[in-house]
């Protein structure tokens, strides 16, 4: 049998006699409590012992997490800090006071069982009748990893480093073996440095290994591509008895580059363009955005700088939905998502695509705007029947969507609530966080769309 603290919101006080007094009917701590107290915990709850000193529930401390995370409030420090400073926290805690290292605990722990609460979360607004699939806008934003770009190693650099060390060592080791002890300068400790130089030749050759793993599986990736590009030559040439313009495209090169990085505080993060221009060590952070109610329906966090290999997977979220959710009809996403082949496997899966083809002129003219759509082809392709539809007064009006649905929740998440980097480390973890982050805004948007 599970043995937990009893949260107790109705003992009694002077002036308030009880926590359930401290805030208005319409507040936003009182949804997070009602919502979580309707959430199946089994998979958290279950987990624990049952012995030793009463724990708190997972009710309250994910209460904490998801009032904390929509409110801008992410470290723990801060988080056990506001369960006396805040009103709002003191009544999700019961006027209890988990300890940071209780929360934290608690979020890396069950980070995968929260992760699965996300699609609970989506259920109740559908139930609540806030929430439609229907127009689904889909953007990537680029969040800093809890790690430093001046932590990055380069391949080449790696190199130069290890070959320094092993020099270090056998100069140390000659000194070591020399007879005459004043060779070694006053504060030395020939077998403390020859250790720290052990274990920095052993980090450096992970590292090393790691990338050249990193660079055998992109040699792979780019030789099936390569050959598939060599066969669609080919069956050009035979469809059209003409031999190709141009050389055939060259093979990939194998090997680790020079240039390849790997990050010694989170191997998992990647070197990667930001607004503004300059470079970070960061994740990017994948939303499909529910057009009208700005929920969030389905998330992922991925290695790659561009988005171009993104809309499938985000596909496969959107299908594994249930079916209670309805199903979602047009898939909004800029130009960065653009190529045939998710074009067609929007089709495929039922949704139709509208995918900018290249970079859209902030400023059309008056004839661009609001002039006839072309006539529409005979026998289109998947492209070119998009390219069709983005051109008529409907399709142009749609597509309008695209920035007013993801765009305004990742500058919310960011700039309003202050969530720029993750405190996770490692891809896995880092997904679970998104996933936490996400489903706390969701949980905002809930209560604003229900008491607006």
């Amino acid at each position: 049998m599970s043995n937990f603290r009893t949260i107790d919101r109705q003992t009694g006080f002077l002036l308030p006699p009880s926590v359930d007094e401290w805030l208005p009917q319409k507040h936003l701590a009182r949804f997070v409590v009602e919502l979580v107290d309707t959430l199946d915990l089994r998979t958290l709850s279950g987990d624990y012992r049952g012995s030793g000193s009463k724990s708190y529930h997972p009710r309250l401390l994910l209460g904490v997490l998801f009032y904390g995370y929509a409110t801008g409030v992410f470290s723990s420090r801060k988080l056990e800090r506001a369960t006396y400073d805040s009103v709002a926290f003191r009544f999700i805690a019961a006027n209890d006071h988990p300890d940071h290292d209780t929360i934290a605990a608690f979020r890396r722990r069950f980070l995968p069982q929260i992760e699965k609460l996300f699609v609970q979360i989506l259920l109740l607004a559908g139930e609540m009748g806030l929430l439609k699939l229907g127009t689904v806008g889909l953007d990537g934003t680029k969040v800093h990893a809890n790690a430093s770009r001046h932590s990055a190693l380069s391949y080449e650099h790696a190199g130069k480093i290890e070959a320094q060390l092993k020099a270090e060592v056998a100069e140390l080791m000659a000194r070591a073996a020399a007879a005459d002890a004043a060779d070694i300068p006053d504060g030395m400790s020939i077998p403390e440095e020859l250790e720290l130089r052990d274990k920095r030749l052993k980090k450096l050759a992970e590292a090393r290994a790691k990338l050249e793993a990193r660079a055998k599986e992109r040699h792979e990736r780019e030789q099936a591509e390569h050959e598939q590009k060599l066969a669609a030559r080919d069956e050009k040439t035979k469809a059209s008895g003409k031999k190709p313009g141009g050389g055939p495209p060259a093979p990939p090169v194998g090997g680790a580059r020079a240039s390849d990085q790997i990050n010694l505080t989170d191997e998992d993060s990647r070197i990667m363009p930001v607004a503004g221009g300059g470079f970070d060590q960061c994740y990017n952070a994948q939303a499909a955005v529910a057009e009208g109610s700005l929920l969030v329906v389905a998330t992922d966090v991925v290695q790659a700088p561009n988005d171009k290999q993104q809309v499938e997977p985000m596909l496969g979220k959107l299908g594994a939905l249930p079916q209670a959710l309805g199903k979602a009809q047009t898939l909004l996403a800029d130009a960065g998502y653009f190529s045939a082949g998710n074009v067609e496997a929007c089709e495929k899966a039922g949704i139709d695509p509208l995918i900018a083809r290249g970079r859209q002129k902030h400023h059309p003219s008056l004839a661009e705007r609001f002039g006839a759509a072309p006539p529409a082809p005979d026998n289109p392709t998947p492209v070119e029947k998009m390219a069709h539809w983005l051109k008529t007064p409907e399709g142009r009006a749609l597509y309008a969507l695209r920035k007013q649905t993801p765009e305004p929740v990742f500058g919310i998440i960011k700039s309003a609530l202050g969530f720029r980097q993750f405190s996770m480390r490692g891809l896995e973890k880092v997904r679970g966080e998104w996933s936490l982050v996400t489903s706390a805004w969701n949980i905002k948007r809930m209560f604003t769309l229900r008491y607006a």
